[in-house]
């Protein structure tokens, strides 16, 4: 739970945290600022708000394997993938998503920092 805590307190980038049914329970300022979405708006929506539409799937699919295994493949190391503002613009980002087991249940938190135009990455 310490590295989901540790994400309320980023300052320096987009934060999403999640329970284990997919349903958002916290963003902090940042994530309001990029994503157009304010807390009152997304808290208790599903992740795949912020997922773009051909990836609903394979999100849907990894999130389940990982729930019945506990193995993860995509966990605590930088990925890039597509997200998806308010407005529907969607971008490319560095998202880094960890994962903390409390009272039985599963809990996710992501940092998604947004991949600037010209950026090598």
């Amino acid at each position: 739970m310490e590295v989901i805590e540790e994400l309320k307190n980023n300052k320096q980038s987009p934060v999403v945290i999640a329970d284990h049914q997919g349903l958002i329970k916290f963003i902090n300022s940042i994530f309001e600022d990029i994503f157009y979405w304010t807390a009152q708006e997304i808290i208790n929506q599903h992740l795949s708000i912020i997922i773009p539409k051909s990836l609903h799937d394979a999100h849907h699919l990894g999130f389940s394997r990982f729930l019945v295994t506990g193995k993860p493949t995509l966990l605590d190391r930088p990925i890039i993938l597509s997200a998806v503002k308010k407005n529907g613009d969607i971008f490319k980002a560095e998202h880094i998503i960890h994962a903390s087991h409390v009272s039985g249940n599963w809990l996710f938190g992501a940092t998604i920092t947004p991949i600037l135009a010209g950026d090598p990455s």
